[in-house]
């Protein structure tokens, strides 16, 4: 497809679903080999490439037997995995290790991303694996991951991992070869090759399907995963992967067109899946906000849920969420302080009030 060539995008992700790693009688081996044949060609072309591979739940799953691919359970899903994993990994291996390349596992999960610190460890991780120019084959780590606590596709892992490895492209393998402005089923379909801005329109046009009934993720999945690799300007496509060699036949995509690179914190920051709580907030200081200003305490009018100094929390406006940030104070005193000027802070708190509920050197709009 001729996508993110080596010279202008060093660092690239590519994801690929379980439709495309898995079928009937197991591994597609040689469909496999073919990537490793372009991860090779690219990776001699002075780029790093990192894989977020799918498949492991789908393989274990015909391995063990299971109903429904594996997902009939929460328990069932990390039975599959378990035991998929391995022997994902071992293909992975061989396949890569045929082309002279070295594999390397990682294995996260939504809380290794979400938390700051472990962020910057599967950071260095990456970092160091790709200097190394070993390929990194990266899943969710399901045989662990909760019902509430997990990405739930790879298509988010991918772009999240984006971030972390300082990637400027991210590659959406999968059974379907781009956006269309309905579903492709249906009478009419219009493939979109660009996306410049990712609005509702564009969102309305996503359908949840996902066509091999093996995969986790529908074009829903892949949009949001376009959001937050966007708006950390990492530029993401969505092609199909039912040819050979994808990564370098020409075939037609989505590309959607990343936005300005944001600063670390701030691109961490957007690309969250999760909080630990709300600020809600008036008109007034919903346009304060969107001209770059703190959350002051005068504008904020009601907090939700239970969080501390540092946490993450989103900001929400009349009309819904308008912002994330870290939280100056625990949701006790932030709440003590609702609607009340600086002035008047210190007497209700006993202390000097801090300069902002969340200052803008913290904070990301939505």
């Amino acid at each position: 497809m001729q996508l993110f060539p080596p010279a202008s995008c060093p660092r690239l992700i590519v994801k690929i679903g379980s439709a495309l790693l898995v079928d009937n009688g197991g591994v597609r081996r040689d469909w496999l080999a073919g990537i490793a044949a372009d991860i090779a060609a690219r990776a001699s072309a002075g780029q790093q490439v990192a894989v977020v591979s799918s498949g492991a739940i789908a393989l274990g799953a015909r391995r063990l037997g299971l109903a429904k691919g594996g997902r009939a359970s929460l328990e069932d899903a990390q039975a599959a995995a378990a035991t998929g994993q391995i022997a994902l990994s071992q293909v992975w291996a061989e396949v890569l290790g045929a082309e002279g390349l070295t594999a390397a596992q990682m294995l996260v999960t939504l809380d290794d991303l979400e938390d700051r610190r472990r962020y910057l460890n599967a950071s260095a991780t990456l970092d160091r694996l790709l200097g190394l120019n070993v390929v990194p084959v990266i899943n969710e780590n399901d045989s662990v991951a909760t019902a509430e606590i997990r990405f739930g596709d790879n298509d988010r892992l991918a772009a999240r991992v984006a971030q972390a490895a300082g990637a400027q492209g991210v590659i959406l393998l999968s059974d379907i070869d781009g956006l269309y402005d309905r579903n492709p089923a249906l009478p009419g379909a219009v493939h979109i090759p660009l996306v410049e801005r990712i609005d509702g329109g564009i969102e309305g046009m996503a359908d949840r399907g996902s066509a091999s009934g093996m995969g986790s993720g529908g074009m829903v999945s892949k949009i949001e995963a376009a959001k937050i690799a966007c708006g950390a300007g990492v530029a993401l496509a969505i092609a199909s992967g039912r040819v050979d060699r994808p990564l370098s036949a020409k075939a037609r995509h989505t590309l959607f067109v990343p936005e300005k690179r944001a600063r670390a914190r701030k691109a961490w920051l957007a690309g969250r899946l999760t909080a630990k709580g709300s600020i809600v907030v008036d008109a007034g200081a919903a346009r304060a906000l969107s001209e770059g200003k703190s959350l002051l305490a005068a504008g904020a009018v009601s907090v939700r849920g239970a969080f501390f100094r540092g946490d993450p929390v989103t900001i929400e406006g009349p009309a819904g969420p308008i912002a994330r940030g870290l939280s100056e104070y625990d949701a006790h005193d932030a709440a003590r302080l609702l609607g009340k000027r600086s002035e008047e802070q210190a007497a209700i708190l006993g202390y000097a009030p801090r300069s902002a509920l969340v200052h803008r050197d913290h904070l990301v709009m939505l």
